[in-house]
């Protein structure tokens, strides 16, 4: 029963960043664009494209790691993959917590959490 949880949760944290870092990848001006504004009042405003490029990074070895969990968990019942990529998961997550707060965005700093919170069962049911 656990791992068939877990598998979902590694399944939803893959759809999450895979699809997020390729909307990254491939609308990457759109981002910056878009992101220069968010940030434009903060500390960030100088940094946004290596910011981008650092989420756009974790995004995808979280993402790429919850789908090799999947696999593993589903083949032998290894928990080692799920467990970092649901860790690589809740690191990005905080990551974009810390930035939605640095820009005040408060609505996009709490949808946040509702990504969180199955990121960190993640990680308890997978330890």
């Amino acid at each position: 029963m656990n791992n068939i949880t877990s598998i979902l949760i590694l399944i939803f944290l893959a759809i999450t960043f895979l699809q997020s870092g390729y909307d990254k990848l491939f609308n990457w001006k759109d981002n910056v664009d878009w992101l220069k504004g968010h940030f434009s009042k903060t500390p960030l405003k100088n940094q946004v494209p290596l910011a981008l490029a650092n989420i756009l990074v974790l995004e995808l070895i979280s993402g790429i790691l919850c789908v090799v969990g999947c696999i593993e968990l589903f083949v032998n019942n290894g928990r080692i993959f799920g467990f970092y990529g649901a860790v690589f998961s809740c690191i990005t997550l905080l990551m974009l917590l810390f930035g939605q707060r640095i820009a005040k965005d408060y609505d996009g700093a709490r949808t946040i959490v509702i990504y969180f919170i199955p990121a960190i069962l993640a990680v308890y049911w997978l330890n």
